[in-house]
């Protein structure tokens, strides 16, 4: 009988007899992965997670939210502060108190004693009203031309409503100030209103809108007979009423605060904006800081409800883009 005897060969950096580590699907052996699983010290290695914030991210967020709170809302808060103060309260300290020691609601009084503050504010809502309403209609119209009708000189004319984007207002005040007064309308609410009852950037923030929606829809609309009126009305209307409310809150605002405009055109007492006519109200009350800060106050309300009112659909007009299902 023949004895055979078997010998296994060495493992390759190891003593004869004991078989190598298995390898795993990446080439690495069990030392490997044990290194890397316990790196040295004994620390574990925390993984970075994709959408968790660390406690550092966390303050930090917060502390620069809480510094652009306080760049924003501050100078709001402190014209807040002031107007609720009483005359008895020195507002030129070097060390004034945020908070009203005796808080009065007697400075908007005086503000309404002192100048036809309810006949501005009805001036500037008649204004307004007249620039929210036709930039909501022309704008609408302008930019459904331009981004669903097929016409010959379609892009020259979006052209020129992103080259008028480049000129400053007052580039064009003067022939603005030309026309309203060769038409009769100087010294009128409907002069300051005119200039402003459509924007170039409400035309294109309505095209940008009506391009989101899907040709195919109207195609479909065109082969069932559909004009172009009744695509607009049923198609495209419903999908952009988010950005109408943009355009609207924005056309408000900007026709409520115009200060210079109005200055220009008008020059009846009786017709001044608010705006223009708070100016009467500094210079005859210019060293109380409180008067004027009531006004300002007084001004800012009607903003402020208008954006409470339409912020659902502002927010939905910053969001748009397309038909969502």
């Amino acid at each position: 009988m023949t004895n055979t005897t078997s010998t296994s060969e060495p493992a390759i950096g190891g003593n004869a007899g004991v078989a190598a580590p298995t390898p795993d699907v990446a080439g690495a052996t069990d030392a490997g992965r044990a290194s890397r699983q316990s790196p040295p010290g004994g620390r574990k290695r925390r993984r970075a997670v994709w959408g968790v914030m660390s406690t550092r991210e966390k303050v930090l967020r917060y502390v620069l939210l809480v510094v652009v709170l306080f760049i924003t809302i501050g100078p709001f808060l402190w014209q807040l502060s002031t107007s609720l103060k009483g005359t008895g309260e020195d507002i030129y300290t070097a060390n004034p108190s945020f908070i009203p020691s005796q808080p009065t609601f007697g400075n908007y009084l005086r503000v309404g004693d002192a100048i036809p503050v309810f006949g501005y504010i009805g001036n500037s809502l008649i204004v307004a009203a007249i620039d929210v309403i036709g930039n909501i209609v022309f704008a609408t119209l302008a930019g459904f031309a331009i981004a669903r009708l097929q016409w010959k000189g379609r892009k020259v004319v979006l052209g020129l409503f992103l080259a008028t984007l480049v000129l400053p207002g007052e580039a064009t005040i003067i022939s603005q100030f030309v026309t309203v007064k060769d038409l009769g309308l100087a010294d009128s609410l409907v002069g300051v209103a005119l200039p402003g009852m459509i924007a170039a950037l409400n035309v294109l923030l309505m095209y940008n809108a009506f391009r989101q929606v899907p040709e195919e829809i109207d195609q479909a609309a065109v082969m069932d007979g559909a004009n172009a009126m009744q695509r607009l009305r049923y198609i495209s209307l419903p999908a952009v009423q988010g950005t109408i409310a943009v355009i609207a809150i924005f056309s408000f605002i900007g026709a409520w605060d115009d200060f210079l405009w109005p200055l220009i055109v008008l020059q009846s007492p009786d017709k001044l904006t608010l705006t223009v006519g708070l100016q009467y109200l500094q210079g005859t009350f210019a060293t109380d800081q409180r008067m004027i800060a009531a006004g300002t106050m007084i001004a800012f309300i009607p903003i402020a409800v208008i954006f409470a009112v339409l912020q659902r659909f502002f927010f939905k007009g910053v969001e748009e883009g397309g038909v969502k299902g």
